[in-house]
């Protein structure tokens, strides 16, 4: 099954007033409908949880109402109904999508993919013992930086039972293990796309079960930090980052936010094929960030140590 990734994501949210502000400060564009749009079409869709049109909640505090994923032709979608229908509800929306249900009861669509192709540059680096990348007289940093999440990325759940989560969009619907915390859950990618995740689940008790974040690419790994400093400027609370994951490598800032959620800038995640061996490893400090930073306020050097 050609699914590429995520296309949207849709939440009932308490504050549309707040939390739409929240998108457009981090970034995305305000397209009208609720919708707020990445680069290249990705979107994050609000309404207010009391709207009669959204799929049912989880029953738990988490605002998160439906994951649209996107597929690459109409010969997926054909085999998403069928391989679905042998044993829940498969419902064909008026726009042509599908709707459904995992074994977590998330709600779940698949649509023709609505991303457009990108064409930007990525960031460069120059670096001793290969040849200029960046070329001469280009500064690499402007105050002027566009900023923009690029894509959506991917979303992270909190489930019940990992295991059997895992199962349904392995076995179902073709999604790979690239690497795992033991006894936390697995990072997951669809055949269509080569990225480390656009899936990652983590065991929790029940009560937990939702969206634990949402996140979308960056440029590179100056846009994610000049990106949160400009969030941060806005007054919005960092809370993990930034840093660096080991499992997929990406470059990550977290923020909390009104959607009931924590919502990340990342960048420079690694790509996978089917030649890859998937990694284990105990959940951890040493496992989750090869690094990590912590933000504070510009400081410049400014004449002798303060006497003490």
């Amino acid at each position: 099954m050609n699914i590429i990734g995520p296309d949207a994501l849709v939440f009932g949210v308490d504050d549309l007033t707040a939390c739409s502000q929240y998108l457009i400060d981090y970034g995305l564009a305000d397209v009208g409908g609720g919708r707020f749009e990445a680069v290249d079409g990705t979107a994050i869709i609000l309404r207010h949880k009391d709207d009669a049109d959204l799929p049912p909640g989880l029953g738990t505090a988490s605002m998160l109402r439906k994951t649209i994923y996107g597929v690459a032709d109409a010969a997926t979608l054909q085999a998403i109904a069928e391989e679905l229908g042998r044993d829940r509800a498969v419902n064909v929306m008026p726009d042509g999508s599908l709707e459904s249900m995992d074994d977590m009861g998330f709600v779940l669509g698949f649509q023709l993919s609505v991303r457009r192709p990108l064409a930007l540059a990525a960031e460069t680096v120059n670096a001793p013992g290969t040849g200029p990348r960046r070329p001469a007289n280009v500064p690499a940093v402007s105050e002027d930086a566009d900023c923009r999440p690029r894509t959506l990325s991917h979303v992270v759940y909190f489930v019940p039972d990992a295991g059997k989560a895992e199962a349904f969009y392995v076995e179902r619907l073709g999604f790979v293990c690239t690497d795992r915390f033991t006894g936390v859950g697995p990072f997951l990618r669809p055949a269509g796309t080569q990225d480390h995740h656009t899936l990652f689940m983590i065991q929790t008790p029940p009560f937990l079960k939702g969206c634990e974040h949402f996140t979308f690419h960056m440029g590179g790994p100056t846009a994610v930090l000049q990106a949160g400093a400009r969030f941060v400027a806005k007054g919005y609370q960092s809370f993990w980052g930034p840093g660096r994951h080991r499992f997929g490598s990406n470059w990550f800032w977290y923020f909390n936010s009104p959607l009931g959620c924590h919502v990340e800038y990342d960048a420079d995640m690694d790509l996978h094929d089917d030649a890859w061996t998937a990694r284990e490893a105990p959940m951890g400090a040493d496992a989750s960030q090869i690094f990590l930073f912590q933000h504070r306020e510009k400081w410049a050097p400014s004449g002798p140590p303060a006497k003490g």
